[in-house]
């Protein structure tokens, strides 16, 4: 590609991820609420009133604009999909409810405000925590119900995802490496899980419910694979680099809890260059995706830029 059309694909690029972003999260913030119950329609409202705390506290979205994206991509529509973005943005917030508490990485600070157990006492944290897993099990089976087996495969994907060979794996492998040395394929191998296997999902949901190719299948998984790694890697870096109130949460605290980082592990600049390489996989990626689906992909193209350049 000539240096000039490289520019304006990347402008291009930018350009939809950036309205797509900004579109999706209104979206989503939009719909979330109507996800839980207001706290005075039912008996065990703080619990409900701590879930919702968490829930509509904003954040990203990433994981839920994926998910829509991802439709988009394969042409479904954003009714399709909101009940799968929902559901796993819920699961990331009870993830990060149980992340939080004293007895795993005792943070204060999340979101730009006090974390649910310094609200509301660590009990009803893990039973907000609880909630949110559990309605988003929820909706996953009521839209299996509604749409067949191939939403059951969807809400399947993201329930894998997120269980013990997935996202709770990787908690479990993070919070045994703290103190320990652990090496390079071992710090992978648990942001694989831990952080990629939930960014992943969405993606890989939405290619059950359209049933695309399996050569299709094999390249959207690799570039989940890939940004979920980038992502990771730059959360890393950040913990070192970003301002506090930007970031939303407590920065420093890796090292403060002796955690295994790639930072850690490398050094800030090689850590900037791995990202790098990771993202280079995930561009490749998309120019394969680009090559079947001409036109469709530029949202996917800015994600890799973000993923490079974000602060927060």
């Amino acid at each position: 590609m000539a240096r000039s059309s490289r520019q304006n694909w990347e402008r291009r690029a930018m350009t939809d991820f950036n309205e797509k972003m900004s579109y999706w999260q209104q979206l989503i913030e939009a719909r979330l609420p109507d996800c839980l119950p207001q706290v005075e329609d039912r008996e065990g409202g703080h619990v409900t009133q701590a879930a919702r705390y968490s829930l509509l506290a904003g954040g990203k979205r990433l994981r839920p604009v994926l998910a829509l994206a991802a439709g988009e991509l394969f042409g479904l529509s954003e009714m399709v999909m909101m009940p799968y973005a929902c559901a796993i943005e819920m699961i990331h917030t009870y993830s990060l409810v149980h992340d939080d508490l004293p007895s795993m990485d005792n943070d204060e600070l999340r979101r730009g405000r006090p974390t649910a157990h310094v609200v509301y006492g660590e009990a009803m944290a893990i039973l907000a925590g609880d909630l949110l897993l559990n309605r988003a099990a929820e909706i996953l089976l009521e839209a299996a119900v509604e749409q067949g087996s191939r939403a059951a495969r969807a809400g399947l994907e993201i329930m894998t995802a997120a269980g013990g060979s997935g996202m709770i794996a990787g908690q479990s492998l993070d919070l045994a490496a703290e103190g320990n040395v652990i090496t390079a394929d071992e710090l992978k191998q648990l942001q694989r899980k831990k952080t990629g296997a939930l960014l992943s999902a969405p993606l890989l949901a939405a290619a059950s419910l359209a049933q695309i190719s399996p050569e299709e299948t094999a390249i959207i998984r690799k570039f989940a694979e890939s940004i979920g790694l980038a992502f990771q890697i730059r959360d890393d870096m950040l913990d070192v680099l970003a301002d506090q109130a930007e970031l939303g949460k407590t920065i420093g605290k890796d090292q403060r809890d002796s955690k295994s980082t790639v930072v850690s592990l490398y050094g800030l600049e090689q850590a900037g260059q791995l990202l790098d390489q990771t993202l280079s996989e995930a561009r490749l990626a998309v120019e394969a995706l680009a090559a079947a689906r001409p036109g469709k992909t530029y949202f996917f193209a800015g994600l890799v830029d973000y993923l490079r350049q974000r602060m927060f």
